[in-house]
């Protein structure tokens, strides 16, 4: 049986406040994460819901990972592999953006056999719901 993940980030200004929330269910048990940073971007919140949602597992897990952001799957699924391989440029010879929480993530992938599904954002699926008013509550209020 699989782990599922939902998660979502959230930002107050971009840049701004932001959050980051999560869903993990697994066999009947469920648990929620969140968390915040006072100045960031929604980019860098999305990509820290999964991060810290791969690593609070104990355990190497198959997971079905579930995101809105398709910042967070093009990512991993279209470009990480040339990004790696160009020594984290993109084709136009750019640095990465956030290539310091996209490191983490290919670390926390490392002991993770992860299964990534896009879902629409606000359309009432009701743990990407869950995982977006977590990230709304993790904003630090001024």
């Amino acid at each position: 049986m699989a782990v599922k993940i939902y998660t979502d980030g959230a930002c107050s200004g971009n840049p701004g406040p932001g959050g980051w929330g999560a869903v993990l269910q697994y066999n009947g048990t469920e648990k929620e994460l969140s968390g915040g940073e006072s100045l960031t971007t929604n980019n860098r919140m999305e990509l820290m819901a999964v991060i810290e949602s791969l690593n609070v597992l104990k355990r190497p897990c198959e997971i079905n990972l579930y995101t809105d952001s398709k910042y967070v799957m093009d990512g991993i699924t279209k470009y990480m592999a040339n990004w790696q391989n160009n020594g984290w440029r993109t084709a136009d010879k750019k640095e990465v953006k956030n290539k310091d929480l996209w490191e983490k993530l290919v670390e926390a992938l490392e002991r993770h056999q992860v299964k990534w599904h896009w879902v629409k954002g606000h359309a009432g699926h009701p743990e990407n719901e869950r995982a977006d008013a977590l990230a709304r509550a993790g904003i630090p209020k001024p």
